[in-house]
């Protein structure tokens, strides 16, 4: 397969008003992509879209304003798209939440709203734009996971879950899609300087002191700028890579992992600890 080809193509990509997603598609433009962005913060969003707009005329950037949380809403607002823009050669499924707290400190209703963000909007995303991908030999998907998809810490059993799911389901797809000519990288971030650490929802059960020690050791984490990762991003989409870490926090620990598998945690919680916080990510 061939380096991936921006200019004449429309990417879609989710989570766009901030983070990551708002430099990807600042970049994506850059490389002459027409634009579909989505995200649930509409003032944000239409501050993205309207700087893009203005930095490339030619360019189609729509907008769409979506909670991925609501499974209708994302399903139809999937179809819509997906009918609205058969062009699509890149879909980006960039959004992810973060919920601090063990299994036992978050409720069913606190894990499903994780997992209806961070896989389910994947899953159906990926299923409304499949068709357009797999018409277009040359197309690529990017679905981007977490170093909390290669290794599992305490306090995270939600995200950790959900970033896992990510990796099987785009290790899955990158094989199926192989004798299409459609290219699958899952991207695995370590610390990204982006506003997960505020923006973290809490379980019921843990404690504010409990929160606010991991909110703080975590937030130490985040020192990589956005823009550098989503420039790591578009390189790996160009040359088909199928699996990024970014950063010495995400590949230090897929290292360890892989030479440690069962007790991989004893060492990385000698200095990470074992709090309750968001993940360095998004």
């Amino acid at each position: 397969m061939g380096p991936y080809r921006f200019g004449g193509g429309t990417a879609v990509v989710t989570g766009a008003a901030s983070g990551i997603g708002e430099a990807l598609a600042e970049q994506l433009a850059t490389r002459g992509s027409d634009l579909v962005l989505l995200d649930r913060d509409a003032e944000r969003l239409a501050a993205v879209a309207g700087r893009i707009r203005a930095a490339h005329p030619s360019l189609a950037v729509a907008t769409t304003v979506v909670d991925l949380a609501d499974d209708d809403a994302t399903v139809r607002v999937a179809a819509d798209l997906a009918a609205a823009h058969p062009d699509v050669t890149l879909l980006v499924n960039n959004a992810g939440v973060a919920l601090g707290g063990r299994f036992d400190q978050v409720t069913a209703d606190e894990f499903d709203w994780l997992m209806s963000i961070n896989f389910r909007a994947v899953v159906t995303l990926t299923r409304a734009f499949l068709p357009a991908l797999k018409a277009r030999p040359g197309s690529h998907l990017v679905n981007v996971s977490s170093i909390f998809g290669i290794f599992a810490p305490p306090g995270q059993a939600a995200y950790a879950a959900s970033k896992f799911a990510v990796r099987g389901f785009s290790e899955a797809l990158r094989h199926e899609l192989a004798e299409n000519g459609v290219g699958v990288t899952v991207v695995h971030p370590g610390g990204i300087k982006t506003r997960i650490a505020e923006t973290v929802r809490v379980g019921s059960g843990v404690s504010a002191e409990e929160y606010e020690q991991g909110r703080a050791q975590f937030a130490k984490l985040l020192t990589m700028p956005p823009e550098k990762a989503a420039a790591q991003i578009v390189a790996a989409i160009e040359r088909r890579r199928p699996r990024l870490l970014i950063g010495w926090s995400a590949k230090v620990p897929d290292v360890l992992v892989r030479l440690l598998p069962g007790s991989y945690w004893r060492l990385i919680a000698r200095r990470a600890g074992r709090q309750v916080g968001p993940p360095a990510r998004d």
